[in-house]
């Protein structure tokens, strides 16, 4: 009995998969989210000290909003740099972060907006911060 209600569901599966590689191989490239301007970096780490000595993650998604197109390539082709950047201010504010505190999210934001102005040359690129969580 169990067979034949797999093979049912089975069957019933068969053409949703058959239509799903075209559907998929029309949409092209997909990104995590935002629209055309959006450039998603990957997810910032550091670590921590827990408040009983032991070591934690605190995590950080961000993304930069780049309305001008030659601003924007240039935050592309810059795009491991900002990574670098952004890390290394995660990285020092967690060393100074006093064990049991939420991370203050306005000044990694305006820390990361410094440095993503300095790094593109001139202001017009908008950092967005998705998530911080503390592990």
């Amino acid at each position: 009995m169990d067979r034949r209600l797999a093979l049912a569901a089975l069957l019933a599966l068969a053409p949703t998969a058959a239509l799903a590689p075209p559907a998929m191989a029309s949409g092209g490239e997909k990104k995590k989210g935002g629209g055309a301007s959006f450039i998603q970096i990957q997810t910032l780490t550091a670590s921590i000290m827990r408040r009983n000595g032991s070591r934690g993650v605190i995590t950080m998604e961000v993304g930069i909003d780049v309305e001008n197109e030659a601003l924007r390539e240039r935050a592309n082709a810059s795009t491991p740099r900002l990574r670098a950047a952004y890390t290394q201010v995660l990285q020092m504010y967690a060393a100074g972060l006093p064990a049991a505190m939420p991370p203050d999210a306005d000044y990694l934001a305006l820390r990361c907006q410094r440095e993503t102005d300095r790094l593109l040359g001139k202001p017009g690129a908008k950092l967005l911060i998705g998530t911080i969580l503390v592990n």
